[in-house]
């Protein structure tokens, strides 16, 4: 009997496969069905009655590639990554690390922490001590009404309100402004809704109890209070190679300016995976920017160090994400990429997440090391500019193959250059007519 194919046996030579042949391995696997692939041949969705119900004014879909990330193999697991993003290089980078790693070292991860944070703001108050002291006196019962009346859900899945806090938090003319933070388990939703109604319903009780006026009910999106963490870890990796990401990072580290960009190369792996799983990735987005830059310095979201012949990196940031509720349900694509993922709950699209930023965090920092960024970026890049000059389907390996040789004397490129070529290539082409 033919034994069934793994996830590693047909990631082997994945990237040359026809578009149909990767859709096909995919389905031998198990990661699609043969209704995901008819769905996906005949591109996905198309009817605007959905896109209605999500916005407004809705006039159509803007579609972005979605591709596939091979060879991420976290916490012993092996993982086909749906990866939504117009970018070039992306997808290629990080399959091509996680090849490295996987050969070399291993990928690990934890989350550390459970809950979100809604806020509720009293912008001014008379007496913020009696205020700290009124509400505190009654936190069990404000927790008790939240999950018996709003959270009722959360509680019966495990989860729900399970503290409430108070921050002073001066208004910078003397006067304070007083928080009650809330702290919920969303289970695996990300909880954004549920904990603004509990917020919202919270405020009358509190205003009864303080005597003062609530002014605002929301979530936070720096909840530092759930962190996810990934850590890779290389093996025997070459020592002037190890020093120079360590170097690199540790620049990351310490200068706010080539922290931006270093994370959102982290990001590049990011988001792509939030957008191919209709999560919210500017919610992500904005609670790791606040989280790289809590102590008053922006920094990096990522670390390496060498560890003996080890290069070990740390990604540590919050990453709130949901598996169930909202456009991951409803969105036949993001339920499709849920499915390929195969993921069990939110902590561990979570962890799946923070592992592939930092992986192409890696890939990234060893490019800028070695090759460059223009050589590592520019090979892939040939493409769009082969299209952006207006090269035909036949036309476009010749001038692929050009401009190869162009990066390759020049250490840069252009779409220029691709225009000069394309010119040069029907110029010939008429005068052998």
């Amino acid at each position: 009997m033919e034994m069934a194919r793994t996830l590693s046996d047909i990631f082997k030579g994945f990237s040359k496969l026809t578009r149909r042949e990767r859709l096909n391995a995919l389905a031998e696997t198990g990661v699609l069905e043969t209704r995901d692939i008819d769905f996906l041949e005949k591109g996905g969705l198309k009817d605007t009655t959905l896109g209605e119900k999500f916005i407004e004014n809705v006039i159509g879909y803007f579609q972005v590639p979605l591709g596939v990330a091979t060879n991420f193999r976290i916490d012993g697991k092996d993982y086909a990554i749906p990866m939504a993003v117009e970018e070039t290089s992306i997808v290629a980078a990080a399959s091509k690390t996680a090849k490295w790693i996987r050969d070399s070292g291993e990928i690990t991860t934890e989350v550390v922490g459970a809950e979100i944070i809604g806020q509720i703001q009293c912008a001014h108050v008379a007496d913020y001590i009696a205020f700290e002291k009124v509400l505190l006196s009654q936190k069990s019962y404000l927790i008790e009404i939240s999950n018996r009346e709003v959270a009722f859900g959360l509680v019966r899945r495990g989860g729900g309100v399970t503290d409430i806090s108070v921050r002073r938090v001066p208004r910078g003319d003397g006067t304070d402004m007083a928080v009650v933070h809330v702290m919920m388990n969303p289970c695996d939703a990300m909880g954004a809704n549920i904990i603004n109604q509990v917020c919202e319903y919270l405020k009358e009780p509190i205003e009864q109890f303080t005597g003062e006026k609530v002014t605002m009910c929301i979530l936070s999106n720096l909840v530092d209070t759930k962190i996810t963490r990934s850590v890779v870890v290389l093996n025997d990796i070459e020592p002037e190679l190890a020093q120079k990401i360590e170097e690199a990072s540790l620049f990351a580290q310490q200068d706010p300016y080539r922290a931006a960009t270093n994370n959102k190369g982290v990001l590049n792996g990011i988001d792509p995976i939030l957008i191919a799983t209709g999560n919210d990735w500017r919610a992500v987005e904005a609670g790791i920017h606040a989280y790289a830059a809590r102590d008053g310095q922006y920094r990096s979201i990522t670390k390496w160090k060498r560890d003996g012949t080890k290069l070990v990196g740390v990604f540590e940031a919050p990453l709130i994400v949901g598996t169930v509720g909202g456009v991951t349900t409803l969105h036949p694509t993001a339920a499709m990429c849920m499915k390929m993922l195969g993921v069990e709950s939110a902590n561990e699209l979570s962890r799946i997440i923070a592992s592939v930023g930092l992986v192409q965090n890696l890939g990234a920092l060893k490019a800028l090391t070695t090759v460059g960024i223009i050589e590592g970026h520019m090979k892939l890049h040939i493409k769009n500019l082969t299209l952006g000059a207006g090269a035909e389907e036949r036309e476009i390996p010749i001038v692929q193959k050009k401009l190869e040789e162009i990066l390759a004397i020049r250490k840069r490129i252009s779409l220029s250059n691709a225009i000069d070529v394309l010119k040069e290539l029907r110029a010939s082409q008429q005068q052998s007519q």
